[in-house]
């Protein structure tokens, strides 16, 4: 069994570099493991850097760089490493769409080789995201409903309790079970799921294509886990700033918009999108309403409801 480890870099090159070395000595173990970093066309020291890297830690003969001439997004970059991996000779049996932001624990591969190699109807697993202490991050998500948009953005316990079954978040669990989609920070699929559904939707930016795959593979049949002894520490939202603490109180970026207005008009027509909006602008009103009263204060992005709406009547003109 063959395992093709997929990092797309974009002025992330130290942090690629630490991904690289917390995978090394997995790689040297099994021996079955290669990885391709896609750099898409970071116009700062990236290439060199990851270059540099790899040529001192002797990696080349697992490692291969591949720069890109343009910066078509995360669907895109892992795309560009996955396709020629497929269409060659030697196709990997697994492939791992690994995050530049991440560390793996020893094991967390073959943790997940394992698990699928022993569940044939298994097409995506994914790994249990932690913190660098080790508390856990969500992970494992249900697919996005508009009960879901309200209830992440009403914030209240009632609310939380009586759209349970709609939570994008359910709790984190410690064992191993079937869930609708996992985080393409750390996810492995199975050759067999890109042969039958082909690959990620380069159409998506950033956000929203790993929700977007998932949903394609269980359509087609394929079952997505959550296995947590593959355990991948993740530093939210240092590759693509919109997440984490640092991005708190930053304007969400246009292409976060454009990914969930696609994912929506694209899976479930315009209506369930026109829906999902109303019920994210109507809980998040009544979430403002709350934090003025208590004299809370404000925690989201600024011009978020302004920019959603922009989005959603107009497409894109922001």
């Amino acid at each position: 069994m063959s395992v093709l480890v997929v990092i797309v870099n974009y002025r992330t090159g130290k942090l690629t570099t630490d991904a690289l070395r917390s995978l090394a000595s997995e790689a040297r173990t099994r021996g079955d493991v290669t990885a391709v970093v896609v750099d898409g066309n970071s116009g700062d020291d990236s290439v060199a850097t990851l270059a540099e890297a790899i040529a001192r830690e002797g990696w080349q003969s697992w490692v291969e760089l591949r720069p890109l001439d343009v910066n078509g997004g995360f669907a895109y970059g892992n795309n560009a490493g996955i396709e020629p991996a497929l269409k060659s000779g030697l196709a990997p049996d697994w492939v791992l769409l690994l995050n530049p932001d991440t560390v793996l624990r020893p094991g967390a591969v073959t943790f997940l080789v394992d698990f699928m190699a022993a569940h044939p109807r298994v097409g995506i697993a994914g790994s249990r995201l932690e913190n660098p202490d080790g508390t856990p991050q969500y992970s494992a998500f249900r697919f996005h409903h508009p009960f879901a948009e309200f209830e992440a953005a009403v914030r209240c316990r009632p609310a939380s309790w009586l759209l349970r079954r709609w939570l994008l978040n359910p709790p984190i669990a410690d064992q191993p079970h079937r869930t609708q989609w996992v985080t393409g920070a750390s996810m492995m699929v199975r050759r067999q799921v890109f042969d039958q559904i082909g690959l990620l939707d380069p159409a998506y930016f950033l956000y929203y294509e790993e929700t977007d795959f998932c949903l394609r593979a269980a359509r087609a049949g394929w079952e997505c886990w959550y296995v947590p002894d593959s355990r991948v520490v993740h530093l939210v939202g240092q590759a693509s700033g919109v997440t984490g603490t640092r991005a708190a109180l930053r304007r969400r970026p246009p292409y976060w918009f454009a990914s969930r207005r696609r994912y929506y008009r694209k899976n479930h027509g315009l209506t369930m999108a026109l829906l999902a909006d109303i019920c994210f602008l109507c809980g998040y009103g009544l979430w403002n309403l709350r934090r003025l009263l208590t004299g809370r204060a404000a925690i989201d992005p600024p011009c978020l409801a302004r920019d959603l709406v922009r989005w959603s009547l107009f497409g894109g003109s922001l």
